[in-house]
């Protein structure tokens, strides 16, 4: 089992904190009309499912992504400025300003693409797992996905095939505790999402998504568990979902009271007080770790407003058909 070293969580809390930074960068920007589309989900409060699990991870390793995926881009090494220019529909952008927010993605850093069909990545990392195997190597797939996806038949078929054939996954459900608005205790009779495991003889953990820590320990020994051979493993991360489902959600179906807790589990927080009263780290370090974040947001920001519009001429589609306008 992993140790918690002084660099791992620095780099656990820088990852969380640009996760949160850039969200909020997204919705400013979503709020002022500089990013084209309306359907923008973000993923505030959610940092420490992204940022426990791809630290887990190996560069080489694959991510499968869902509709709320900028978080898991970034944990997984994606840079913010070609992120930002893909958002705002740039020719600098990851899918030069062609995939946006819900299909943003980044094969550099084993992306397989964010997603906006609900449990489509559940059917696409049993793929990549399975194209692991047969060429050799010992690359794990982890495939991202929420509550709401866990009720669509790609769940079983995704986690049958991985359990039949012993797959090297992580299945990582990101259960926020609803499925756009609908509460999981309406459209699910189990508690916990980790209990469906069972269906396919492979572990179920359910851990608190709110604490990084307790994240990155599960995810690595699933990740390390997959890499040696001995199939997949469902993991539960119950987490918050600090905004609506999206930028424009005006979020009224749930109460003040239930939003008025987000705070009280801030998974950044958290990971700030344990680092201070375990003298990790000194309150001045963690300033200097969120400064230098912000100006790295605030050159994101930069890089895409200066980055030149997609050219009509050189559209993929055009030039994969061979057609013209």
């Amino acid at each position: 089992m992993p140790e918690f070293d002084e660099e791992l969580i620095m780099r656990l809390y820088k990852t969380m904190y640009t996760i949160r930074s850039f969200e909020e960068k997204v919705s400013e920007q979503a709020g002022m009309g500089m990013i084209p589309g309306f359907m923008i989900h973000l993923s505030v409060g959610q940092e420490a499912v992204a940022a426990g699990v791809c630290a887990a991870l190996r560069q080489d390793d694959y991510i499968v992504s869902t509709h709320r995926g900028h978080g898991h881009l970034i944990a997984k090494g994606a840079s913010t400025d070609r992120m930002m220019a893909e958002l705002r529909g740039k020719e600098t952008g990851y899918c030069r300003g062609r995939g946006g927010s819900m299909h943003i993605t980044s094969v550099e850093v084993g992306g397989l693409g964010a997603n906006g069909i609900v449990g489509a990545g559940l059917v696409i990392a049993p793929g990549a797992a399975l194209s692991a195997r047969l060429r050799g190597t010992d690359q794990v797939a982890v495939c991202f996905f929420g509550d709401g996806a866990s009720n669509q038949g790609t769940f079983h078929e995704g986690l049958n095939l991985a359990a039949t054939w012993k797959l090297p996954v992580v299945f990582v459900c990101e259960n926020n505790g609803y499925g756009f608005s609908t509460p999981q205790s309406s459209h699910q009779s189990i508690g916990r999402i980790s209990r469906r495991a069972e269906a396919y003889d492979m572990p179920g953990i359910t851990v608190n998504g709110d604490d990084v820590l307790e994240v990155y320990l599960a995810a690595s020994w699933a990740v390390e568990r997959a890499r040696e051979g001995a199939g997949p493993t469902l993991l539960e991360a119950v987490t918050r979902r600090w905004l609506g489902h999206y930028v424009d959600d005006e979020d009224d179906y749930r109460s003040a009271e239930e939003k008025a807790e987000f705070t009280l589990h801030d998974p950044i927080e958290q990971l700030e007080r344990r680092c201070i009263e375990q003298g990790l780290t000194s309150t001045s370090q963690l300033e200097r770790i969120r400064s230098e974040v912000d100006e790295e947001i605030e050159r994101a920001c930069a890089f895409a407003e200066e980055s030149e519009e997609p050219s009509p001429e050189d559209d993929p589609g055009l030039i994969f058909s061979g057609g013209e306008r």
